[in-house]
């Protein structure tokens, strides 16, 4: 029985850390194009009590949203100890592209996922790099469409790859401009062997796509003030619907998902959501944990065991929020957070679209296996 594997993980987090001090001297407007009358250490507090983002994280002059793609690849084939040679796709989750330092428009030809193996000098002909544009919930698509090629047999070794450099796209002039970070993610999920009973790697998952009215809930546009030229090209978030549309959706997905996997909650241990905000998440975890009719005054020890956050240090950097959490506590890294083998975790994101999805993975108990023994015969 094939059974898709995570082989390695990497994730690049820049250096530059963003502090509220930044946003000080900003003009802030509002959705009429006027300034906000509020003081900007009043509109900053309120936002980091919302969404409990302290710092975020914004790449150097000069990198651009593949270069750091590359980087978070290059650690997760390290990882995995698989030939780069051996990788049969490469799967690059994103939004904007590449953006141009000069006129920030984005830049998408070739691709990322193309550049991606170009910077990690990949020769492989056979090698097909595919770009997944699906809004924050794309490096989580992208192993769901990655285990479809395994199990097909398409491919035996597939790198997924999760990147945003979400810095050059903000408008300075929305407060929604302190959410989002830049940084990237990866994985290498490969096609192994068990026993048909041993039932390890992805165990199910869902997606669902809203597309009609939510379609712009999540979108661009001009900036909020009329006098700035800089971008036409700037990120434009509908906080509150995206927050209804949440709390409504992902909690009744997550839980099918469980369902037709027929595990329950008390199975898994942990839960690695998309850092969008931290009022949200924890509002998501809230309603699941009602529709499995847990009191959740007294569970607030579950909640901070199970749902390990990074967005109070990282902001939010889009695709790349969960593998970059995943790395983190696989390398030991978030403790007392820890993954041990055998341990089943449910991962979830939502995104412009509105996109939502979900997947289960169970580690295994040994990756010793004929199948990684043979890969791993040639050094990177």
């Amino acid at each position: 029985m094939i059974r898709s594997i995570i082989t390695g993980t990497g994730h690049y987090l820049p250096k530059n850390i963003i502090k509220k001090d930044h946003f000080l001297k900003q003009k802030f407007y509002d959705k009429r194009g006027l300034k906000i009358k509020k003081s900007n250490e009043e509109i900053i507090n309120k936002f980091q009590k919302i969404t409990e983002i302290e710092e975020r994280r914004y790449i150097n002059k000069g990198l651009f949203n593949s270069d750091i793609a590359a980087m978070a690849a290059k650690k997760a084939l390290v990882n995995s100890k698989i030939n780069k040679e051996k990788i049969d796709y490469i799967i690059s989750a994103h939004n904007y592209g590449d953006i141009h330092p000069i006129s920030y428009q984005s830049d998408f030809m070739p691709s990322i996922a193309a550049k991606v193996k170009n910077k990690l000098q990949i020769k492989n002909k056979k090698c097909r790099p595919y770009d997944m544009i699906f809004g924050c919930t794309g490096w989580i698509e992208g192993m769901i469409l990655s285990d479809q090629l395994l199990q097909a047999k398409y491919a035996k070794n597939i790198l997924i790859t999760s990147s945003e450099t979400l810095s050059k796209v903000i408008d300075p002039h929305d407060r929604n401009a302190m959410i989002f970070s830049d940084g990237a993610g990866a994985a290498v999920l490969s096609s192994i062997e068990y026993l048909e009973d041993e039932k390890y790697g992805i165990i199910h998952y869902d997606t669902q796509c809203d597309n009609n009215d939510e379609l712009y809930y999540l979108t661009n546009g001009p900036s909020l003030n009329p006098n700035y030229k800089r971008s036409l090209v700037n990120i434009r978030m509908n906080g509150r619907r995206i927050y209804e549309y949440a709390l409504t959706e992902v909690p009744n997905m997550l839980k099918n998902i469980l369902d037709h996997a027929n595990l329950h909650l008390k199975d898994i241990k942990k839960i690695l959501i998309h850092q969008a905000n931290a009022k949200m998440d924890y509002a998501i975890l809230k309603r699941l944990l009602k529709l499995y009719n847990y009191n959740i005054l007294s569970r607030k020890d579950f909640i901070s065991k199970i749902m390990p956050m990074t967005i109070q240090k990282f902001g939010n950097s889009s695709v790349a929020t969960v593998p970059t959490l995943l790395d983190l506590i696989l390398k030991g890294k978030m403790p007392p957070h820890e993954i041990k083998p055998g341990d089943i975790i449910l991962m979830a994101s939502l995104g412009a679209g509105m996109n939502i999805n979900g997947m289960i993975y169970r580690f295994p108990i040994s990756k010793k296996n004929k199948y990684e023994k043979k890969n791993t015969s040639k050094k990177l």
